[in-house]
C-alpha cells in the first residue's frame, strides 16, 4: 500500500491507536473506541492497514507486547517521559531490529537479484574498485551484477543506483537495465532503476543511452539527465548533484523543499516517515548526513518551524511547530 494516497492526519490518528492499543491491549473501552474509530471511514481501515503493514515488516514490538505494555503504561501514570519510552522500546525490540535489518522493501522482483555480485541494504552506500580500474558507488537498496570478459565489460542494474567512473580499458562497457542499455565514453555517471523507468545522469564524458524495445537511442553528454522506459525517452534535463552527492554520504540542499529533503531521506532509513502537508513548500538549506538521519531530522528541527514527533520508534513524522 502507498503513503501517497493516504492523509498525514488520518494516518497520526492510526499511529496514536496503534501505540495506545499496546499501552492498552486488555483495556475493553481502549478496544471499543478504536473500533468505532476504525468504522467511521475507509480511509481509517486503509491507515491502520498501512500502519499494520510496517509493525510487521519492522518486527520491534511483535513477540514483545507485554514489555511495550509496561512501558506506555509507565508513560500514562507519569512515571517516564515519552523519549524514556522510546529509548525502553527501543531496547526491548533490538532482536527485532537486527532481523528486519536484512528485509528489503519488495524491490527484488528479480530471482536473480538476490545472487547479484554486488548488493547494499537500506541505507547502505558501498564503494568498490573493479578489476579494470573503475570505480563504483553503490547507493541502498541496490543489487548490480558485473560481468568481465575478454571482449567486453557488462554490468546489470536489477534495481537501486550506481555511480560509476570508468576505468581505462579497451574493452566496451556497458550497463543494463529493464528499460535499456548505456553505453559510456570515458565518463562519470549514474543509472538509477525504478522500475519500469531508469534515470541516466552523466557528470563527465558522455553516455548512450538505447531504449530496449524501440531502440530509440539518444546521447548525453556532461551535465545532462535523461529519464526513459523500454519505448521512449523524455527530453533532457539538467543533472542533479543530489545524484552523486549520496555517494559521499551527504544531501547538499540548496534552497530544497522540505518535502523534497523528506521524500530523500526516506530511502535511508526503517519505518515511516511522515511530514505534515502544509510544510511541504518550507526551504532547506544545508548539507545534511544521509547516513544518520536521525541527526539530519534533529538539524532541520533547530533551523525550522518544525518539531520532529516519534509516535513510535518506527513512526517518525514532520510537524509544525
Amino acid at each position: 500500500m502507498s503513503r501517497a494516497h493516504l492523509d498525514h492526519a488520518v494516518l497520526q490518528a492510526a499511529a496514536g491507536w496503534f501505540a495506545r492499543l499496546y499501552a492498552a491491549q486488555h483495556d475493553p473501552a481502549a478496544n471499543a473506541q478504536w473500533r468505532a474509530w476504525l468504522n467511521e471511514d475507509a480511509r481509517h481501515r486503509l491507515a491502520w492497514s498501512y500502519v499494520e503493514n510496517i509493525n510487521q515488516r519492522f518486527g520491534t514490538l511483535d513477540g514483545q507486547a507485554e514489555q511495550a505494555r509496561q512501558v506506555f503504561d509507565s508513560v500514562r501514570r507519569g512515571q517516564q517521559s515519552r523519549r524514556a519510552v522510546l529509548g525502553s522500546i527501543c531496547v526491548a525490540g533490538a532482536a527485532g531490529l537486527l532481523g528486519w535489518g536484512g528485509w528489503q522493501r519488495g524491490w527484488v522482483d528479480s530471482p536473480r537479484a538476490w545472487f547479484a555480485t554486488y548488493r547494499t541494504g537500506l541505507g547502505e552506500v558501498r564503494s568498490l574498485t573493479l578489476a579494470d580500474g573503475s570505480q563504483l558507488w553503490l547507493n541502498g537498496e541496490t543489487a548490480l551484477d558485473v560481468q568481465f570478459d575478454e571482449g567486453v565489460r557488462q554490468m546489470r542494474l536489477y534495481h537501486g543506483e550506481v555511480l560509476i567512473e570508468t576505468g581505462k580499458d579497451l574493452r566496451p562497457l556497458a550497463v543494463v537495465t529493464r528499460a535499456g542499455r548505456m553505453q559510456p565514453l570515458g565518463t562519470r555517471f549514474s543509472v538509477r532503476d525504478q522500475g519500469l523507468q531508469t534515470t541516466l545522469s552523466v557528470f563527465e564524458g558522455s553516455v548512450q543511452a538505447t531504449c530496449s524495445d524501440s531502440g530509440l537511442q539518444t546521447t548525453l553528454g556532461a551535465g545532462q539527465m535523461l529519464v526513459f522506459d523500454a519505448q521512449q525517452a523524455s527530453t533532457s534535463t539538467a543533472a542533479q548533484a543530489l545524484r552523486q552527492d549520496w555517494s559521499r554520504g551527504v544531501l547538499v540542499a540548496e534552497d530544497m523543499p522540505l518535502g523534497r529533503v523528506i521524500d530523500v531521506l526516506r530511502d535511508y532509513r526503517h519505518g515511516h516517515l511522515g511530514i505534515d502537508p502544509s510544510l511541504n513548500s518550507l526551504r532547506a538549506v544545508g548539507t545534511f548526513p544521509l547516513l544518520d538521519t536521525d541527526r539530519t531530522l534533529a538539524m532541520l528541527e533547530r533551523a525550522l518551524p518544525i518539531r520532529v514527533v516519534r509516535t513510535l520508534p518506527w513512526w517518525v513524522s514532520v510537524e509544525a511547530n
